[in-house]
């Protein structure tokens, strides 16, 4: 996992991304399409047409990284297209992630009361 401090925002490009695209590619989408600095020190996350799949960019103050993940079932949940982007936390960012949803995570189970 990327070692993400817990103040850094988090921008989702809304939307589909040409997974084909590297990080020159998704940067350059970054300033162009999204108005932002790439080289800013704020995580860009994308997703692809089929949604099991997401690349996020980030610039650590020393270079530019691309991470991906490709989920085995299932799909991301995404905000809307007509959203244009949406900002996340840190937090919501490891849900998605992990394939739960972000919007509204959720115990599924009930602690047992010490008794």
């Amino acid at each position: 996992m990327i070692p993400v401090p817990s103040n850094v925002r988090v921008w989702l490009a809304v939307g589909r991304t040409d997974m084909r695209r590297g990080m020159t590619g998704l940067a350059l989408q970054v300033q162009e399409t999204l108005h932002r600095d790439p080289h800013a020190g704020d995580l860009f996350v994308f997703r692809g047409r089929r949604g099991d799949m997401v690349k996020i960019i980030w610039h650590d103050g020393l270079g530019m990284s691309l991470y991906a993940k490709r989920l085995e079932r299932g799909r991301f949940i995404w905000p809307s297209p007509a959203d244009g982007m949406v900002a996340i936390s840190a937090a919501q960012l490891a849900y998605m992630l992990d394939g739960i949803d972000w919007r509204n995570p959720r115990l599924t189970f009930r602690p047992e009361r010490a008794g």
